[in-house]
Parts: C-alpha cells; sequence; structure tokens
C-alpha cells in the first residue's frame, strides 16, 4: 500500500538567522561542556555519511592534554551527485565558519582551515571577503581564532578525513591507518576535530536552538533534517531540507517522474534501492545513511551502464596504495565487461560479488570499502541487466 503521506520540509540551514556578531557572541558564552552536551542530547551525527556522534567528536578531542589542536572543515564534497556544500558556503558561508568558531572555543583551538574542493575555486573571493568580517568580528569578541582556506586538488580520495589531512600537509593524498584517529592525531600530528560543511553548521544552530527543539525531527536513530543533493530523473532537481527518518516511497512520491525504477542513495558510495524495496526502506541511518546524494532512475535507464560508471570513476580515483582497492576496482571493472559481452559465464557474476565483499572487509579507507555498496545493490537487484 503506498505511503502519501507528505515529507517535512524544513527551513534551517539556509534561514538567516545565526548569521550575525550578537547572535555569535551568544553562543561562544556557552561553557564547553554545556556545548557538547547539547549536541549530545540533540543526537546529530556527521552530516558527511559515516554518521559519528558529533558530541563524542569534540569531546574526545577536547579531552586531549596537548593544548596545539585544530578545527577543519571538509568541503571536499566529491562524491557523485551531491552539491548541497558548495551552496551552503555560497549562500551561507558565514554560518560555516561560526560553527567552525563554537566547535574552537569548544575544544581550545586556535587555529581553523576549510579544505575547499578545486573545482570550488570560484568561491574563493566571496569566501575571503566573509572572512574579513568573521576575523574582525573575532577580534571584536576578544576571540583568538583564525581560518584559512585550502585547496584540493581533484583527488576523491581525500574526501577522506586522513588522505586530506596529507594534503593539507603537501604530502601525497593517501589514507593512513586507523587508529589513532583525527581526535588524538590529526592534522599536523596534533588533536583535530574535522567535520564537514553541513555538521558545522548544525552544531552552530543546535546550540541556539536547543537540542530539545531539533530532536522533534526525525527518528531516534536519525535525529534532525539534513540537506539532499536531488538529481536524475526528476522534474524538481535541486537542494532540499528534509527530514531524516522518510521512506524511499515517500522521497519517490515527491520527487520521482512517476517511473522511478531505482533511486541510488549515497551516490556512487552508496546504495542502490530497486523499486521493490521503496516502501520498507528507510533513509538514515537505521536504513541507508546518506552524505545528501539522491540521484532517481527511470525505466529508460540501463542499471548496467550505471554500474559501468561508478566502476569507471572508481578505478580513476583509488589512490593505489593499497592492493585490494587498487586491483579490486580493475577487475569489476573488467568483470561486468566480460560477463555483457559473453565471455564470462552468468555465475562469474558471483565471483565479482564475493571480490567486492573481500575489498570491503580489506581496503584501507572508505574508498575500497564502499565499493561493494552500489555493486552489491545493483548487481543483486538487477541482475538480468548485467547479462542481457
Amino acid at each position: 500500500m503506498a505511503n502519501n503521506k507528505p515529507l517535512k520540509k524544513v527551513d534551517l540551514i539556509f534561514s538567516e538567522a545565526f548569521l550575525n556578531r550578537d547572535e555569535l557572541k551568544e553562543v561562544l558564552s556557552r561553557s564547553a561542556d554545556e556545548v557538547i552536551q547539547e549536541l549530545l542530547d540533540s543526537g546529530l551525527r556527521g552530516r558527511g555519511g559515516a554518521g559519528f556522534p558529533t558530541g563524542l567528536k569534540w569531546k574526545f578531542t577536547r579531552d586531549q592534554k596537548d593544548p596545539e589542536k585544530y578545527v577543519v572543515c571538509n568541503a571536499d564534497e566529491g562524491e557523485p551527485g551531491t552539491f548541497k556544500d558548495r551552496e551552503i558556503l555560497d549562500r551561507v558561508g558565514r554560518k560555516v565558519f561560526n560553527g567552525m568558531a563554537l566547535c574552537a572555543r569548544t575544544i581550545g583551538a586556535k587555529e581553523g582551515y576549510l579544505y575547499l574542493r578545486g573545482e570550488y575555486r570560484f568561491l574563493l573571493p566571496k569566501l575571503y571577503q566573509i572572512l574579513d568580517e568573521f576575523h574582525e568580528d573575532m577580534k571584536a569578541l576578544g576571540m583568538d581564532f583564525h581560518i584559512d582556506i585550502k585547496l584540493g586538488s581533484g583527488a576523491y580520495v581525500c574526501g577522506e578525513e586522513s588522505a586530506l589531512f596529507e594534503s593539507m600537509q603537501g604530502d601525497r593524498g593517501e589514507p593512513r591507518n586507523k587508529p589513532p584517529y583525527p581526535t588524538e592525531y590529526g592534522f599536523r600530528g596534533k588533536p583535530t576535530v574535522i567535520n564537514n560543511v553541513e555538521t558545522f553548521v548544525s552544531a552552530l544552530i543546535i546550540n541556539r536552538i536547543g537540542a530539545e527543539k531539533y530532536q522533534k525531527l526525525g527518528t531516534v536513530d536519525s535525529r534532525g533534517s539534513k540537506l539532499f543533493s536531488i538529481s536524475g530523473d526528476t522534474p524538481i532537481p535541486g537542494i532540499y531540507e528534509l527530514e531524516l527518518g522518510m521512506t524511499v516511497e515517500q522521497f519517490v512520491n515527491e520527487f520521482g517522474d512517476g517511473d522511478t525504477k531505482a533511486v541510488q542513495v549515497g551516490g556512487a558510495a552508496g546504495f542502490c534501492v530497486p523499486r521493490k524495496k521503496f516502501t520498507d526502506t528507510i533513509i538514515g541511518f537505521e536504513g541507508v545513511p546518506t552524505g545528501g546524494s539522491m540521484m532517481l532512475f527511470n525505466s529508460s535507464r540501463s542499471m548496467y551502464n550505471v554500474l559501468h560508471n561508478y566502476l569507471d570513476f572508481f578505478k580513476e580515483e583509488s589512490c593505489g596504495q593499497c592492493t585490494p582497492c587498487r586491483v579490486g576496482c580493475q577487475q569489476l571493472f573488467l568483470g561486468i565487461e566480460a560477463v555483457k559481452r559473453g565471455e564470462k559465464p552468468a555465475s562469474y557474476l558471483e565471483t565479482l560479488l564475493k571480490l567486492s565483499q573481500t575489498m570491503k572487509i580489506t581496503a584501507k579507507c572508505g574508498l575500497g570499502q564502499s565499493v561493494g555498496n552500489s555493486f552489491h545493490s545493483i548487481v543483486n537487484n538487477f541482475r538480468e541487466e548485467m547479462i542481457y
């Protein structure tokens, strides 16, 4: 039975509130314990997709004895189909810097960095202008905190936090072994809070409106709202802030074109949900989490071509550091081509599925570990399209 309940649209991220000096002063007057507790009570989890509790990340970093700490905003946004962070920086960039200042006051940091995707270079003049005003406010409020911007060079893997640190330090952008984690050993080997653009803005908003109000949005496992970058076969593409916890069916009823056969939740590294699972699949941490990318495909689309494009992307973006990802991405790509051409039997897909599972277990970072998400969900749900 179709679920026709309308989606709850929200306007917290792009509202004009929480942008001026007086509002920032009020937030910064709170103690570190108050800020962290508010975040913990709100249930805010990282909006980049991984979903680590934001309050815990800030607490772990605050508790480190090292006096030299950093705040880093991940604005690399390299996931295919995601374009929300660009819009946040363009429309309400000051909220991002205010959120970073709140984090700095909480953990005791004096330096912050915005790691900006190289393709977003066009935003620099506006961002530097905002930063000038921000630094003037920092001085007026008596806070010793400075933010600088570092540009990425186009590597998808640098969206991974430790590879991002290596890139910032002028080294090759390759992921580090974990542990230790950034809260203990981050930028320049120092305790570091790294969150994405939307997370810093959400943390700021929560400490202005209160955790109780924020908790009213979403579900027990997925509190609050988030931005979704919606593209593909939809009559209304764009960026929308929606309450978490909706089903894919509710989402499709709102944004589909009447012939949606699949929704890719979370970009190329995410999961493909077929029509038969729309009703039972929740968009949230209790179902399929997403950093924001939502791509809709209708019946005119070949899911083989979709998967082929994803694998082509992954094999080009693998940093090559670990064998499971470097070789695995190539073999998955060549494998589905061989099956499609009839050079390998359909049963070879089972071998490829096992390979993708091995990659998930043995790859060093999230790139290789997440390839299996789209591979499994597309091959298992659209197997006939992989063959004929």
